[in-house]
């Protein structure tokens, strides 16, 4: 198995400051030297009625399973998602194996 994504996409409460779980989000993944990447974004175009309230997408990406697991029960990670959780209306999480069909550039 090569690369594995951690894919969240959120919809946060209304009145969350959602700029300091972005922050924290930040910070957590920049100290784990099990992430290989992470990204994140805001939804842009789609109808309100195809993103049922979803906002933002994170995408983190790992050598391999081993490395998720390891990110998955580390304890910073398991200290900030609390913080996390209790800023989000609702979200959906897919783990993943990658399967590559156009590299990036």
């Amino acid at each position: 198995m090569g690369e594995v994504k951690h894919l969240v996409v959120a919809k946060f409460k209304e009145g969350v400051a959602v700029e300091e779980t972005l922050q924290g989000m930040a910070q957590l993944v920049s100290t784990m030297d099990m992430v290989k990447s992470f990204e994140w974004g805001t939804e842009m175009l789609g109808e309100e009625m195809l993103r049922q309230g979803f906002t933002h997408v994170f995408i983190l990406t790992f050598n391999n399973g081993e490395d998720l697991a390891s990110y998955l029960t580390h304890p910073s990670h398991t200290n900030f998602i609390g913080t996390f959780q209790a800023a989000l209306e609702n979200a959906l999480v897919f783990d993943f194996p990658s399967v590559v069909i156009k590299p990036p550039a």
